[in-house]
């Protein structure tokens, strides 16, 4: 059954479809050149609001979805803006489909946080089990061993949900751009299961490399700090 095609958010004038990546853009070069264009300036505009105002980000996707739907980048583009509004149904159905097409495992962990935000963490274990997930790149798999500690800790099974974060990427030395939102997981799941001076040397740590503060590591230490 085919989807009806939602109302069309408005692209400021300014708005250029060169402005988008160039691999995007050569993604579309199968579509009619006025359509590419107006395809592309929808994705310009999902990225552009991503960050400061997901909702509009996941219309402008969720157009340019439904003018191109056999597009993977845009089916992409649709799968991502939808899980930055928790809108995790969607997320998973595009991104399933981007897999089926392209065959690139590189969403898995954002598939199986999807499961977990519909409250099916068996699923996201399944995923996480998958032949593909040993395909990962290094980030993608600290990405996904992240999730699979969410979603033991969803099953109350604390201890493995600190097992599952444990591995060479924990005990590096190298600083990389996840390694803070590691150390946090690693940190939340050992004070979850009752390590509290664990947690607290683990949180301490996030918040000493953590200078964009994009985790609420000392939040979370000055909790511990006041239940000793």
């Amino acid at each position: 059954m085919s989807r009806s095609r939602p109302a069309e958010p408005p692209v400021p004038d300014d708005v250029d479809a060169r402005d988008l990546d160039r691999s995007v853009r050569a993604s579309l070069r199968s579509l009619p050149e006025t359509l590419a264009e107006r395809v592309a300036r929808h994705l310009v505009m999902a990225g552009r609001l991503l960050d400061d105002d997901p909702a509009q980000a996941a219309a402008h996707a969720a157009y340019a979805r439904s003018l191109a739907p056999r597009i993977a980048t845009v089916r992409e583009a649709a799968g991502i803006t939808a899980y930055h509004v928790g809108d995790y149904a969607t997320a998973l159905s595009e991104l399933r489909a981007v897999r089926r097409m392209t065959g690139d495992p590189s969403y898995l962990p954002v598939m199986a946080d999807s499961e977990r935000g519909l409250g099916r963490p068996d699923r996201a274990l399944d995923l996480a089990a998958s032949a593909d997930a040993a395909k990962l790149d290094p980030a993608g798999k600290v990405e996904l061993a992240i999730v699979v500690s969410g979603a033991r800790r969803d099953r109350g099974e604390a201890a493995a949900a600190v097992v599952a974060l444990q591995g060479p990427a924990l005990r590096s030395n190298t600083e990389e751009p996840w390694t803070a939102r590691l150390w946090y997981a690693y940190a939340a799941a050992l004070a979850d299961a009752g390590r509290h001076e664990e947690a607290r040397r683990w949180f301490a740590s996030v918040a000493q490399i953590d200078e964009a503060g994009d985790t609420d590591a000392e939040e979370r230490l000055a909790e511990l700090d006041a239940d000793g």
